[in-house]
């Protein structure tokens, strides 16, 4: 999501990085750019003339043309206004237990799915939380078996009665066993349907009088763009939203939505939905979102991802080999088994600061492609080659070639990639000694950690990642 925003918020920013000073009449054609882009995002155009405008304002306050770096500056400001145009982190309201959460959205916004998601991340992030899930959509059938489905597959409680009961008895029944039972998170699924219609309403409007819920989560399908804006403002007038869930985030929508929908409704959004995997769901950071779309990347969502899924004593035996300047293919088919865990290396790629252009420069999927075939030669190479590259000669990259089912070319491009980066690691220890990671003098005191840099700026790799394995 947001990739097309992306684009074309870079090249207007590029173009004004050419530029030494800015007239008044170069930032006019720069937010007329970002005014079309944000449109072509599907943002509600009152939201967009509205960004703009205040945009505009603050560039023109603060004498951007007569700064040193003014596409910085425009930068900045942009990425600002977007932070207040997000709102603030949404949070659950978990004060007084049991919380009691109640999903509502339309049919195949992802309600069900996402009841099984924040259930897991409340159980996961939230220690003593002990939810349990209320199956109350009773107009789709498969929607109660997909419920107790997904209790069976995350070993958590589901209260569900069928099809036959009014879905307010049943809201109410469950959460009244869940509170005989302690459970102190509670999360309710409500019927959606195709369209927004009266019946829906008025049921909607009872569960919520039977079970008092503490919040109230609009999940909305990002993929459906300003409609999402709509029926969130017809759910709010109705039953009124605390929240806003967006699924498919990881999808290829314009995003509009996401940038809307807090302007229009006030209503804050909470968390977003990242894959169809049970743990993939992020609480809700503006100043990431903004960060990833303006081209930033995200270094504390990865950081977050790589804390929860990598094997903490694996990463610090690598860690101490690397210190050492010690690396062979062991260490990469661990390296690499550590990363898929993460998920799409693309996705991770972009949450990395200055990878962004790398990343439009190939094709979708070609990093995960090429990471399987680098796997591929790995893997059918002997543990005593893997751990000593020098054994490889021409017999052994035969057998290999033909046992990965690649060409001699590729294993020797491959040999040869890794030897170089194999040099450069044995220069790590010098350079980490240096001060790399927070010594004092040197290349590794103040200017040896910025360098020439802005504050801002991507960090320098020592290495070409992209031609790793090519």
């Amino acid at each position: 999501m947001f990739d097309d925003l992306t684009d074309k918020l870079q090249e207007t920013f590029q173009r004004l990085g050419q530029k030494g000073r800015l007239t008044e009449e170069d930032v006019d054609i720069a937010m007329r750019d970002v005014k079309l882009a944000l449109l072509e995002a599907d943002v509600n155009f009152k939201v967009v003339r509205q960004f703009v405008k205040d945009v505009k304002a603050k560039a023109i306050g603060q004498q951007i043309t007569k700064t040193l770096k003014p596409a910085e500056m425009v930068v900045k400001i942009v990425n600002e206004q977007l932070i207040e145009l997000l709102g603030e982190p949404g949070r659950l309201n978990l004060s007084s237990p049991p919380t009691i959460i109640m999903l509502v959205g339309l049919q195949g916004s992802g309600k069900t799915t996402t009841a099984g998601k924040l259930a897991n991340w409340l159980r996961n992030n939230h220690k003593g939380s002990r939810p349990m899930m209320v199956a109350a959509d009773t107009y789709r059938p498969a929607a109660v078996r997909q419920l107790e489905v997904l209790g069976e597959q995350l070993q958590l409680p589901v209260h569900s009665e069928g099809i036959e009961p009014p879905p307010p008895e049943i809201a109410q029944r469950g959460v009244e066993k869940a509170r005989a039972n302690r459970h102190n998170v509670i999360i309710v699924d409500t019927a959606g349907r195709l369209n927004i219609d009266e019946q829906m309403m008025q049921e909607l409007e009872e569960v919520k009088a039977r079970i008092q819920p503490d919040e109230i989560l609009f999940v909305a399908d990002a993929m459906t763009g300003q409609v999402a804006v709509e029926v969130a403002q017809d759910f709010n007038a109705r039953v009124g939203l605390t929240g806003v869930i967006f699924t498919k985030v990881d999808g290829d929508a314009r995003g509009g939505a996401a940038l809307s929908i807090r302007e229009v409704t006030g209503v804050p959004i909470k968390f977003l939905g990242v894959g169809e995997k049970l743990d993939a769901i992020e609480i809700f950071h503006p100043d990431r979102l903004a960060g990833r779309i303006l081209g930033m990347g995200d270094i504390l969502t990865l950081i977050e991802k790589a804390e929860a899924a990598i094997d903490q004593d694996e990463a610090e035996a690598l860690g101490a080999r690397l210190e050492k300047g010690e690396f062979d293919f062991e260490d990469f088919l661990r390296a690499s088994h550590q990363m898929k865990r993460l998920g799409p290396i693309s996705k991770l790629m972009g949450m990395m600061p200055g990878m962004g252009d790398l990343m439009r420069q190939l094709e979708p999927g070609q990093m995960e492609t090429q990471m399987k075939i680098t796997e591929a030669i790995v893997s059918s190479m002997t543990r005593k080659e893997r751990r000593n590259p020098k054994l490889l000669n021409g017999s052994r990259k035969k057998r290999i070639a033909a046992g990965s089912g690649r060409t001699v070319q590729e294993v020797n491009q491959l040999v040869q990639n890794f030897r170089e980066m194999q040099k450069m690691i044995k220069q790590m220890p010098a350079f980490l000694q240096e001060g790399m990671m927070g010594g004092g003098g040197g290349r590794g005191g103040r200017r040896g950690r910025r360098g020439r840099r802005g504050r801002g700026d991507a960090p320098e790799l020592p290495f070409d990642i992209s031609q790793f394995g090519r």
